[in-house]
């Protein structure tokens, strides 16, 4: 788990991390977008599924849902910022990633800000699974950033120690974390500024003096 919480920051922006593989590529390019968006003064927070014991979604009633899926529903709705990561299996989102998005409601994405990174062994990149994560933001009525990270033949990206060796797509993976930030914090400001203008239209007296 990565956090920078500096003082008065109203903004968390969280990564979930769609790999459950030991020195995941995914992880690492989440871990990175999440530095980025770090730099714009938020909070951040790595969600790794890894640590939370999950059911598949169908498997038992909502009712019976273990802990752990109320916590990753707390951990996510906690957040004005979302930062997707995934590989591509078989042309798709990894299963993982998808149980947990299921697992979910809008409650956790609707309004916010989402970026996408896509993660793929190939040389076409995670296109597919991107656009199906795309789509899944849109139906959760959350706001998807236009800017994606592709990322193909990862393996050539990173070393033996997951540092990342291509520069640009680390500067790549950082801005998309800044620009989920950057939007997220507009956002919030802008809530706050609708509250102020509604404030400010009320009657300066609805309820009369007070004793009469």
């Amino acid at each position: 788990m990565t956090a920078h919480q500096p003082a008065k920051s109203r903004v968390r922006i969280v990564g979930l991390c769609g790999s459950l593989r030991e020195g995941s590529y995914s992880r690492r390019a989440v871990e990175i977008a999440l530095e980025g968006a770090g730099a714009a003064g938020v909070e951040t927070m790595l969600i790794d599924l890894r640590d939370y014991k999950l059911v598949f979604y169908g498997s038992v009633p909502d009712e019976e849902f273990p802990d752990d899926v109320h916590r990753l529903r707390a951990d996510v709705r906690a957040a004005q910022g979302i930062i997707l990561a995934t590989p591509e299996y078989h042309g798709g989102l990894s299963g993982v990633l998808k149980n947990a998005l299921d697992l979910m409601r809008f409650d956790e994405f609707e309004g916010k800000m989402i970026g996408l990174i896509g993660v793929s062994g190939g040389r076409l990149g995670a296109v597919n699974a991107l656009n199906s994560l795309r789509t899944i933001g849109r139906t959760l009525h959350a706001w998807v950033l236009p800017q994606q990270v592709s990322i193909p033949e990862a393996w050539r990206c990173f070393d033996e120690q997951g540092n990342i060796t291509d520069e640009e797509l680390a500067q790549r993976l950082a801005e998309v974390g800044l620009m989920v930030a950057r939007f997220a914090t507009l956002h919030e400001l802008q809530k706050g500024q609708e509250f102020i203008k509604l404030w400010e239209e009320l009657p300066s007296n609805p309820g009369g003096k007070l004793g009469e």
